[in-house]
């Protein structure tokens, strides 16, 4: 970050005077916050407070990837997906990844590579999804486990299939967007910021 980034991100920066729960779930936690604003108004803000993702995408040596059909109760519809779960407290993204993809498709890794962090609700929530890129992948031997009242399809398409589907609007989302054309940027020596785990 430059200096002048610097500056310019003081001159914008909010102070936080108060923050209070609201609710609280089993997953998420709403909490508003009395913040005082560059100007010296004061202002509430409220937020979900979420433990954070990490999600892959699965490339296998025939150059095809695993994707997930998953209703959505929100917008009340099924979303294709890359494989991704919760961070549990306490736990690395990396070890949630690893997990999550076993648990999911019932498949390991032997090469993982870090390609970044999204923010994908930065009005409104505080959650982070790490993505990975997850290749040699072969079977799991404790196979796949999903969580009680979890229910997906697993549906395994070559990649450049995935990526028409990013712009032909078959996949909306957001994660499943960035990780796609982050791990095609990766594969074509185009993406600086990723990091080889093993």
């Amino acid at each position: 970050m430059t200096r002048e980034l610097e500056t310019i991100d003081k001159s914008l920066e909010e102070t936080v005077l108060s923050e209070r729960e609201e609710y609280s779930g089993r997953l998420l936690h709403v909490l508003r916050r009395e913040v005082k604003l560059p100007d010296g108004r004061i202002s509430a803000r409220e937020m979900i407070a979420h433990p954070g993702a990490a999600a892959m995408v699965v490339l296998d040596d025939e150059n095809c990837t695993v994707l997930e059909r998953q209703w959505r109760s929100p917008l009340d519809r099924a979303f294709w997906e890359i494989p991704a779960g919760k961070i549990d407290k306490g736990e690395d993204p990396f070890e949630t990844a690893c997990r999550e993809l076993e648990e999911e498709t019932g498949l390991a890794a032997d090469k993982w590579v870090e390609l970044g962090t999204i923010h994908n609700a930065i009005g409104y929530s505080n959650e982070r999804i790490v993505i990975y890129l997850a290749q040699g992948v072969h079977p799991a031997e404790s196979g796949q486990k999903l969580d009680a009242g979890e229910f997906l399809t697993l549906h395994r398409l070559p990649f450049e299939e995935a990526l028409s589907m990013t712009r032909n609007g078959e996949i909306t989302d957001v994660k499943t967007l960035v990780g796609l054309a982050w791990a095609r940027d990766y594969l074509q020596g185009n993406l600086p910021q990723a990091k080889l785990k093993r």
